[in-house]
């Protein structure tokens, strides 16, 4: 398990790296680094491995050689589960092994946690895994689902702007802001629209 292959997978402001070894047909587990890591702290541990895996370790958002975010865009705990997502979804992985060293082990915890019907083992090394107050557990779960549900199902349907008729416009924004004055509306689209050939 020696020789890897280097893998590169497109998100909105770039692209996430990974590395992979082993037999791509071989039982799925992503390996997630740790803080300020980046894949290569696999290199040792992953020639120990059983063989018969398909053995993928990413770099996070801003490590290794994945694409920085945006300047002025924080790094949040939730944007690297959401990351472990965008990675399972490119690889078509519907169920698999996870693997996280220190912060990528909370990022592993807090995912299963999430997603358990994707996840068929958590391995932690070095980690806490990831606590929550039983009584905010239900409630906590299904928000931080909605959010990356949401955010990758907009990114999917990313499309070129419409263009309409300053009337529609205003039709379309009264509609979305039931609370809005027409005067009102008009008023926010003399900044809120950008007049095109088309409209």
């Amino acid at each position: 398990l020696g020789m890897f292959s280097e893998l590169k997978f497109p998100v909105p402001w770039g692209h996430i790296a990974a590395k992979a070894w082993g037999p791509v047909e071989g039982h799925p587990v992503l390996c997630l680094h740790g803080w300020l890591d980046n894949a290569n702290t696999f290199d040792k541990l992953i020639p120990l491995l059983p063989r018969g895996c398909y053995y993928v370790a990413m770099d996070f958002s801003g490590h290794g050689l994945s694409s920085h975010r945006p300047a002025g865009c924080l790094y949040h705990f939730l944007d690297y589960v959401t990351d472990v997502r965008r990675v399972a979804a490119a690889l078509q992985w519907r169920r698999f092994t996870l693997m996280g060293h220190s912060m990528g082990g909370a990022v592993a915890g807090m995912f299963s946690f999430l997603h358990p019907e994707m996840v068929d083992k958590l391995i932690l090394l070095e980690s806490i895994g990831f606590l929550l107050a039983p009584e905010d557990t239900e409630a906590w779960l299904k928000s931080k689902r909605r959010v990356i549900d949401r955010l990758l199902s907009l990114e999917a349907k990313q499309q070129t702007p419409k263009a309409r008729s300053p009337e529609a416009a205003l039709q379309r924004l009264l509609e979305a802001n039931s609370h809005l004055t027409a005067e009102g509306g008009a008023i926010l689209l003399q900044r809120g629209a950008t007049e095109t050939p088309t409209g």
